[in-house]
């Protein structure tokens, strides 16, 4: 069984970076950021991904 982590929603700088990526912000939700990366959950189908940060 795999472990899904809460996700947080974006603030408006990760919205952006968001946008950035070619992604749509009110789909995703932040459930890490170490590293210079962004990694992304989406809210209905539970895939992730990772971004940069900058």
């Amino acid at each position: 069984m795999e472990i899904i982590k809460n996700g947080k929603k974006p603030n408006r700088q990760q919205k952006e970076l968001i946008k950035a990526n070619r992604l749509v912000p009110e789909n995703w939700l932040i459930f890490k950021n170490v590293g210079g990366y962004l990694h992304l959950i989406h809210r209905e189908t539970g895939t992730t991904k990772k971004i940069p940060a900058r």
